[in-house]
């Protein structure tokens, strides 16, 4: 192996999990040109493109997918191995890449950051923030957070705070002006505010319970979004019914801005968790976050202990 080959496969993981050389180099500290040249002339050594490239996207070939597949636990265990050394000289530090999604990211984790940082001063976090399922081995992060239901399989996970309640929200003009469903039945005579799946862009279908049964309904509507902020802004200018959960508008209702409805049908979803690879050993940053989020206000019930993702409460 080359002896620059090292050095050039990390930097082209970089690039391929940014998408883009500008990211890449900004997170590399480097400079865009010199980190184009490199990749180049990686390719030209190793005589196969690795980056489809046009002028609105960059994308891995599928040759350099393949790489990439190889390249990503290949360097989350020379990771760890560093991290060891450092663990063995007595100090947490290192950078600790996390993936969460909006709501999670910015309730949960962010407020938590000051006081976590604070203690560890040597210790960096680089958060990506995404509604998007993501594998988090092949994407290079130590732990993500996300629902129990959604997490992979042999996952570690901490839950950080108890089970959330979806509700059926809309504003008070949308019920003054459609009138307000109160069977699942109702729901095919109102505009729904649908979410479109990040992870595979199908539209979510609205699960419930009814009786014993989970049920999932499909509503239908002019107006599909991605985002759940955005969807939230919808329902606020009376466009029709949102499907969410009630830490997202608790504000909203309190002030009277949104009001719920089909209360009786609506489910629990199991509680965010913190959740990260059980086959591999924790680094130091991350063993340090999962005891500082363990011993903070966060965790509302679980009793902070670790679970599997096959034992995690699932939708009812």
């Amino acid at each position: 192996m080359d002896r620059r080959d090292l050095a050039d496969l990390l930097l082209f993981q970089t690039v391929a999990e940014e998408g883009s050389f500008t990211r890449a180099a900004a997170r590399l500290g480097r400079a865009q040109s010199g980190l184009s040249q490199t990749l180049a002339e990686l390719e030209r050594r190793l005589g196969v493109p690795l980056l489809a490239r046009t002028t609105r996207s960059l994308r891995p070939t599928e040759a350099g997918q393949r790489l990439l597949d190889r390249l990503s636990p290949a360097f989350r265990q020379i990771g760890e191995g560093i991290e060891e050394l450092q663990q063995g000289r007595g100090r947490v530090s290192g950078t600790l890449r996390l993936t969460a999604g909006e709501y999670p990211a910015r309730a949960i984790l962010i407020p938590a950051l000051a006081g976590f940082l604070d203690r560890y001063p040597d210790v960096s976090v680089d958060l990506d923030v995404s509604d998007r399922l993501i594998d988090i081995v092949q994407g290079g992060f130590d732990a993500g957070i996300r629902f129990a239901t959604h997490l992979e399989q042999d996952m570690v996970a901490v839950p950080l705070g108890g089970d959330v309640r979806a509700v059926v929200v809309a504003a008070p003009a949308y019920f003054a002006r459609r009138g307000r469903p109160e069977r699942l039945e109702d729901l095919g005579r109102h505009d729904g505010i649908n979410y479109r799946l990040a992870s595979h862009g199908d539209i979510f279908r609205w699960l419930f319970r009814q009786g014993e049964r989970t049920v999932q309904v499909p509503v239908g509507g002019r107006i599909a979004l991605n985002d759940a902020p955005a969807m939230t802004e919808a329902a606020l200018a009376g466009l029709g019914l949102a499907y969410t959960f009630e830490p997202f508008v608790a504000d909203h209702l309190a002030a009277g801005r949104l009001e719920t409805c089909l209360e009786d049908f609506c489910p629990l979803w199991s509680g965010y968790h913190l959740y990260y690879p059980s086959r591999h050993q924790k680094s130091a940053p991350l063993a340090a976050l999962v005891d500082y989020l363990r011993a903070g206000p966060s965790l509302e019930s679980g009793g902070g202990q670790t679970v599997t993702s096959h034992t995690a409460r699932k939708l009812p």
